[in-house]
């Protein structure tokens, strides 16, 4: 105590600090902040059955601790003794007095973080075991002799495709190139075409716009013309009129053709003979006889003979 620069006169209060284990910690082990020693373990007492342990700290009045401050049982070393750390946050809450609780931080338990590893070694082991095994199928199942010479077979097939296809490129560019006057004059020749049919509908367009009411009045004549030409047909098939009544009474219908029959045999005769001829016909006995009608002709078949 002498060498520490604290004696049995030294004013000091007491921390209770509750921690669930303090692996090992010992009477008068020493109570540190910063790395400074601010008081020592007075006495260690277990509660409720062991669950837990309530740690008498003894802190020099010299040195106020926060409420806010972390208490944590650590060790000097990695095998040195435990001691108490009390380690200041932001200091803003009220100051510990004489008889007031902490929590401590559960301290390092080597021994469970051994089994912890032990454990994680052993799960390390198994997947190391299950992937081997996925290799091992792997190897059986992929890479094979089969397998690698198929694999061999497409990778030397694809290489003939590749090798194919850029001749093919090869060849298409060569025809680009040597048919690049003629798909340039090909080109020019859609332009103008198309200049061409661009300039052919406005014209067109202009001639629509100029000629529309004459365009307009002919639609409406030829309308008039169908309603015109409807009317009649209807009269012609009610019996109206000479061709309706030529269309409805078949007496009069056979007259009128057998009065284009006569106009058909005069008029072949007058072909023949002419008007005079058939006026001042003589009775001579080398006259010839009348023309049967079966074998006259029509005056265009005259003209053509």
């Amino acid at each position: 105590m002498f060498s520490k620069g604290a004696s049995p006169m030294t004013p000091t209060y007491d921390i209770l600090m509750r921690s669930t284990d303090v692996a090992g910690l010992k009477q008068n082990a020493g109570v540190l902040m910063s790395g400074v020693q601010v008081g020592r373990v007075a006495a260690l007492n277990l509660g409720d059955g062991g669950k837990y342990v309530t740690v008498t700290l003894r802190i020099y009045k010299s040195y106020p601790v926060h409420k806010d401050a972390r208490f944590l049982v650590e060790q000097s070393g990695f095998l040195g003794d435990q001691y108490i750390a009390v380690v200041p946050t932001q200091n803003k809450a009220d100051l510990f007095v004489g008889g007031d609780t902490a929590s401590a931080e559960p301290p390092f338990n080597l021994q469970e973080v051994a089994k912890s590893a032990g454990s994680f070694v052993q799960r390390l082991d198994e997947t190391a075991k299950k992937l081997d095994d996925a290799i091992v199928e792997v190897r059986r199942t992929l890479l094979n002799q089969d397998t690698l010479t198929n694999l061999s077979l497409t990778i030397g097939n694809l290489r003939t495709v590749s090798e194919r296809a850029l001749k093919s490129l090869d060849t298409l560019n060569a025809l680009v190139e040597t048919n690049s006057p003629a798909f340039s004059a090909a080109s020019s020749n859609l332009v103008v075409f198309t200049d061409e049919l661009n300039l052919f509908a406005n014209n067109l367009n202009g001639l629509l716009k100029t000629n529309t009411p004459g365009v307009n009045a002919t639609i409406q004549n030829v309308q008039a013309s169908t309603e015109s030409l409807k009317f009649l047909m209807g009269d012609m098939n009610a019996g109206k009129g000479l061709a309706g009544s030529l269309v409805r009474n078949e007496g009069l219908s056979s007259n009128v053709s057998r009065i284009a029959e006569n106009l058909s045999v005069t008029s072949s005769n007058l072909n023949h003979l002419g008007l005079w001829g058939i006026l001042w016909k003589k009775k001579e006995p080398h006259d010839r006889p009348p023309v049967p009608a079966e074998k006259l002709v029509s005056p265009r078949e005259s003209r053509q003979n």
